[in-house]
């Protein structure tokens, strides 16, 4: 039995959760253990999850704030993965609200860690809304990123992570 298999109690706990109401005042403890022994494909299930429920802000809104905890290397990946998505046409669409990544790209396809420091959380609100629109896979790609940085998911808060819980829950008991 794998370590997975022995947190299904814990898994459980979330099984039939929607993320309304208050949150299990351990969830961050079980999403600890969790993160700890999932793989990271059911890690991005339940983010995704999380991105796509009415229970939680817009997609936008809680990438940017985990942007606004991320560090440089992960700033980076994951600008250039909404940039990826959204197209070359995704900064003109954008324009002034781009807040001159334009600028910072100046003709490059990809980002460094020291510019994407220089990019604000609301331009990546922005820049994450538009380019869902544009790519509808991007909260997939989006969560198999942050599924390798489970420290940031937890910033998202208890709403956000009971559902991720009860997303892993559902895969186990598939």
């Amino acid at each position: 039995m794998g370590l997975f298999d022995q947190l299904s109690s814990v898994l459980q706990q979330y099984a039939n959760s929607s993320g309304k109401g208050q949150p299990n005042p351990q969830v961050n403890e079980h999403f600890d253990q969790v993160a700890q022994a999932a793989p990271s494909s059911a890690l991005a299930d339940g983010l995704a999850a999380a991105f796509r429920s009415n229970s939680t802000p817009d997609f936008g809104q809680m990438l940017s704030s985990m942007f606004s905890q991320s560090n440089g290397d992960q700033k980076a990946g994951i600008l250039n993965q909404l940039l990826a998505s959204g197209g070359p046409a995704l900064l003109s669409q954008l324009g002034g609200a781009g807040g001159g990544l334009a600028a910072l790209l100046g003709g490059a396809s990809q980002l460094t860690p020291q510019q994407a420091a220089q990019v604000s959380p609301e331009v990546v609100q922005k820049l994450a809304t538009h380019a869902e629109k544009s790519d509808p896979s991007l909260i997939d790609k989006a969560s198999a990123f942050y599924s390798e940085h489970p420290a940031l998911i937890k910033t998202l808060g208890g709403a956000a992570l009971t559902i991720a819980m009860a997303k892993m829950a559902q895969k186990t008991n598939a």
